[in-house]
């Protein structure tokens, strides 16, 4: 199982978006930019994330995308549903899908357990979250790249 590039860009739109000042809007291009998405793509995607309300977009001068949400409210599951749909690791979990195996198939109780897993870990990450780590991880990294210049520079 492999998500979309879809709901990888939406996850990533969401998490820079989250650690911009509150109510900031973003140009498209600054946007796709920022996430390494091809600006047109990206247009699409961020299309269904306003229909999800989970942005909101203005056009004309001054325009953008912004979070239409709280991102301490809002986890990486509901991004991933906002974009993929409604999850089933296989089609026996899908609501109203009728398996005469169900009641007794093992497959079916171990498919039942990893996508309640699943689910329980993109339920737990809020973007907010994810935004904070992701801005410290950026942030060691570059204290690391400083340091190792200054190491490898000899006239420091």
């Amino acid at each position: 199982m492999q998500l979309t590039q879809a709901a990888d860009y939406a996850v990533r739109a969401m998490i820079h978006l989250a650690g911009l000042p509150q109510a900031t809007r973003v140009t498209l291009p600054a946007l796709a930019s920022a996430i390494g998405s091809p600006a047109q793509f990206l247009s699409k995607v961020l299309q269904q994330m306003v229909k999800a309300r989970l942005v909101a977009s203005q056009r004309g001068g001054g325009g953008g995308f912004q979070l239409a949400v709280d991102p301490e409210q809002v986890s990486l599951f509901q991004v991933v549903e906002a974009i993929e749909g409604p999850t089933a690791l296989n089609r026996c979990l899908i609501a109203g899908h009728l398996c005469n195996r169900q009641s007794w198939c093992a497959a079916h109780f171990a498919w039942m357990e990893a996508q309640e897993a699943l689910v329980r870990v993109l339920q737990s990450a809020s973007i907010a979250r994810l935004a904070r780590e992701s801005a410290t991880r950026r942030e060691i990294i570059e204290i690391q790249a400083a340091q190792k210049q200054q190491e490898n520079d000899p006239l420091s």
